[in-house]
């Protein structure tokens, strides 16, 4: 069957149709990996995929660009990675790619290479467990997450710390205050983009690093075209 040989980057992965959010939970099988969820999202024709599968080439990808660049700009790289077919329109790829490339510019920026490595190790096992949809069904927007992520592991926080727990928290709740305010429906991209420069902000007021210059540098968004829920001119990245 030809589709099976053909990765959609938005939509269904499977089929290219158009994804499905439901209020209620049914039990549901993996058309990769054939496994059984519970889950509550599935395209019109019935395929459903899950997080592992969505983001597994995409996981990868982004370690391995970030393990292997010299670059120091979070959002140039975020451009970058994000021109891939490995990440899609949507998808919890970016619950990583987010801790990703703050983890990265940071570590560049202090010449710790190693460090770099086993920090974006760290991050990716974290990742994986911010779900798929969280944003809508949890009121918690991985891209948001992965600020916290960052700032986690770049303090060392931990359940019993004292001040890097805070920031940690503080960062994810800031970073989520500036999603929420931005209003739905959920757009990846633009939640990345203003994550990202939440945290270049945050981290220059509380750690005392410049990640990049977020005052002057905005992306300006490309992905129009494959997101049905683009916001248009309301998207302060159009």
């Amino acid at each position: 069957m030809e589709l099976e040989n053909k990765k959609h980057s938005f939509n269904c992965m499977f089929c290219g149709e158009e994804l499905q959010y439901l209020q209620e939970y049914k039990e549901v099988e993996c058309i990769y990996c054939h496994g059984k969820f519970e889950s509550n999202v599935t395209c019109k024709s019935g395929h459903y995929v899950c997080d592992t599968c969505h983001s597994m080439n995409g996981l990868d990808l982004i370690e391995k660009y970030c393990r292997e660049t010299t670059k120091t700009n979070p959002m140039e790289m975020t451009m970058e990675l994000m021109k891939s077919p490995s990440i899609h329109m949507h998808g919890p790829e970016h619950h990583y790619l987010v801790p990703a490339v703050l983890i990265t510019s940071y570590y560049n920026i202090k010449n710790e290479e190693k460090t770099k490595i086993k920090k974006l190790a760290v991050a990716k096992k974290r990742a994986e467990n911010v779900p798929g949809g969280i944003c809508g069904f949890n009121g918690n927007c991985g891209a948001a997450v992965g600020t916290g992520i960052f700032m986690s592991i770049i303090t060392e926080a931990t359940p019993l710390s004292k001040e890097s727990w805070g920031l940690a928290n503080m960062m994810t709740g800031t970073t989520l205050i500036s999603i929420a305010k931005r209003g739905g429906p959920r757009c990846c991209k633009r939640n990345s983009f203003i994550a990202i420069r939440n945290a270049a902000k945050f981290t220059e007021e509380y750690v005392g690093i410049k990640l990049y210059d977020y005052r002057k540098s905005k992306p300006k968004c490309s992905f129009k075209t494959k997101n049905k829920e683009c916001i248009g001119n309301k998207c302060p990245f159009n």
